[in-house]
């Protein structure tokens, strides 16, 4: 089947080319996002693949209140700024009220709707009014062919830059499943498909810093099989001391273990191009 390509920055989403959404899970000091951009800019360059910077600004969804948040809006898009303006990265961070849509919107080249919220309405139509790119998680909750349905309220406002996130469902007690069927799904939607394999890790109900909070022994496994599935770009949550890390510590990737995390991935990814499975 074939998708609408979607431009973000230079980067053509589902023109045959994978791409990297990376970065630390919230947005942490200056020197972890400055080391983790510049192993990023590393990586691309060897590798050749483009890479979307990734870092939220603020974290709502954290399993208490004593756990850290993020910077805030205003600081963080300063950061983000800075990132974007020294390593030439497009950026991508969540929002979690209709009214951070605009001020992220000056600055963010892709907004995202987080899985849980992605049949809030009021959200979804706020950030797709900005006209930036809108990546749309697929919630915990929902099959993933009834994700036409947000995105069917995003194209209510003109707005078709879409690109659809995969991040596992819910099944059982906090626990996440990967199902492949859910690629074929979204593609069918008809916009570039995302796979988000650390997210797809994590261990629900478990903090974050516990290392029984993430799985990472799947991450080689989870990975490979989604982009032998047909996805379009991999979301890879990466951190220079994981363990450390200030939000899902216990399912980031190592930065410095990416590249070669990825080499069979683009392997992989260049055989699905040569046998596309629609």
């Amino acid at each position: 089947m074939s998708i609408k390509k979607v431009q973000v920055g230079d980067i053509t989403c589902g023109n045959g080319e994978l791409f990297l959404i990376s970065g630390p899970c919230v947005i942490e000091d200056e020197t972890i996002m400055m080391q983790t951009a510049e192993k990023l800019k590393e990586v691309s360059e060897r590798l050749k693949i483009k890479v979307i910077y990734k870092s939220s600004f603020q974290k709502d969804n954290r399993s208490s209140v004593k756990y850290y948040d993020g910077p805030g809006l205003e600081e963080g898009l300063k950061l983000l700024q800075k990132i974007k303006t020294q390593f030439g990265f497009p950026i991508i961070s969540d929002i979690h009220y209709p009214d951070q849509a605009a001020p992220a919107g000056e600055v963010l080249d892709i907004i995202q709707i987080p899985a849980y919220l992605c049949m809030q309405t009021t959200l979804v139509v706020a950030a797709a009014k900005t006209g930036k790119v809108i990546n749309l998680k697929h919630g915990q909750f929902l099959a993933p062919d009834n994700m036409k349905y947000p995105v069917a309220k995003i194209t209510s406002t003109g707005n078709e830059q879409i690109l659809l996130t995969e991040r596992g469902y819910t099944f059982g007690y906090n626990d996440l499943v990967v199902d492949p069927r859910s690629f074929y799904h979204l593609r069918q939607i008809g916009y570039p498909v995302i796979f988000d394999v650390t997210h797809s890790i994590r261990k629900y109900g478990i903090p974050s810093a516990d290392s029984k909070g993430g799985a990472r022994e799947f991450l080689p496994t989870l990975a490979r099989a989604g982009v032998a599935a047909g996805i379009d770009g991999l979301f890879i949550e990466t951190h220079p001391e994981p363990t450390k890390a200030l939000c899902d510590a216990a399912s980031q990737l190592c930065v410095f273990d990416l590249e070669e995390f990825l080499k069979p991935l683009l392997e992989i990814y260049h055989i699905t191009q040569k046998y596309p499975i629609a």
